[in-house]
């Protein structure tokens, strides 16, 4: 069996030494493996700015992965260092998934401006992209899941909600759910880090498929009722989120994301409300209000280039739809929190 490093709450890993630090971060899709044991390293790559907003994006750390597979699982352990140039305290993003099972004190935990009080037996599911920021006094200690969206085929990755923005991402499994899925990450957890008994190619097709069980457990909880299991499932929906997704700096209107994806404006008005409960505009906006706050409250951007970044060359036409969306100005909300 190859000792290899554990991922941290964030994907950062630790070679084998001493070392200490307890905490996290996000990103957009990422794959590794990996143990941890102390001692840290920037795990693999230099953090990098997105779209130049100035908030940190770390990179997922394949060359901490077992085999270079797309995932890592392993403990969150007091003893671990944090990314020297990243401080704990300071908000930023992920280039993959974290799944965090904890087990210890409660912890809090920001996801894109909400504050999670997380317990012993839940679990924090943060998505590739979004802003957050870890405890810097509390120990998060549990098992920790990353993985790069490429790992799973597009199949997999519908039916468990991979990028539902939609949900939030404290969830809090009764007993029996709870059960299954310890048993069904600690199997995966133990297949990780199987390395002696298959080969390469055999051994990540082993892990797909027991973090494809992971995830569709983790799926059916967070779907708290049959509609919403089968909103996941629903491909006019997909779509649109991941065009949004892609493209909501630069298309705001919801006609130009209907002509891209084929649909009619009416066909994807009937997706997006039955998955969501809100119109397709509606679903835009507040994507793209949400990364004006990120820009705002995380970074020195002037106000008209956070206004640019989202999508609005004139600063007095941002202006008027921040303050229509959230009730202050640009100005404002960034003084609020300052």
């Amino acid at each position: 069996m190859t000792d290899t490093g554990t991922p941290g709450p964030d994907g950062s890993g630790s070679a084998n030494g001493a070392g200490s630090g307890e905490d996290a971060g996000t990103a957009r899709g990422g794959e590794g493996e990996g143990r941890v044991r102390g001692g840290g390293t920037d795990g693999g790559g230099d953090a990098t700015a997105r779209a130049g907003d100035g908030i940190r994006t770390l990179p997922f750390p394949a060359d901490l992965s077992v085999w270079g597979v797309g995932m890592q699982v392993g403990p969150m352990e007091p003893g671990r260092t944090w990314h020297a140039d990243v401080p704990i305290e300071r908000v930023h993003r992920i280039d993959f998934h974290v799944v965090m099972l904890l087990r210890g004190d409660p912890v809090r935990h920001m996801v894109d401006f909400t504050e999670y009080e997380v317990g012993p037996g839940e679990l924090l599911w943060i998505r590739p992209g979004q802003v957050h920021r870890f405890s810097r006094t509390a120990a998060y200690r549990g098992t920790v899941l990353i993985m790069q969206p490429g790992f799973l085929p597009r199949a997999t990755v519908e039916a468990t909600g991979l990028y539902r923005y939609d949900r939030p991402p404290l969830l809090r499994p009764d007993p029996a759910r709870l059960a299954a899925l310890e048993s069904s990450l600690a199997q995966l957890e133990r297949e990780y880090v199987d390395t002696g008994t298959l080969p390469p190619s055999l051994h990540t097709a082993v892990l797909r498929h027991s973090l494809t069980a992971f995830l569709l457990r983790l799926a059916h909880l967070a779907a708290s009722d049959p509609d919403t299991a089968r909103e996941q499932a629903d491909t006019t929906f997909t779509r649109f989120r991941e065009a949004v997704e892609k493209g909501f700096a630069t298309r705001h209107s919801v006609s130009g994301y209907a002509d891209a994806l084929g649909y009619s404006r009416r066909t994807l008005v009937r997706a997006v409300r039955a998955a969501t409960g809100e119109t397709p505009k509606g679903f835009i906006d507040k994507r793209v209000v949400l990364e004006a706050k990120r820009l705002l409250a995380h970074t020195d951007m002037p106000i008209g280039r956070v206004g640019v970044a989202v999508g609005f060359p004139d600063a007095a036409n941002f202006t008027k739809f921040f303050h229509q969306h959230t009730g202050a100005t640009p100005v404002a909300f960034r003084a609020d929190l300052r």
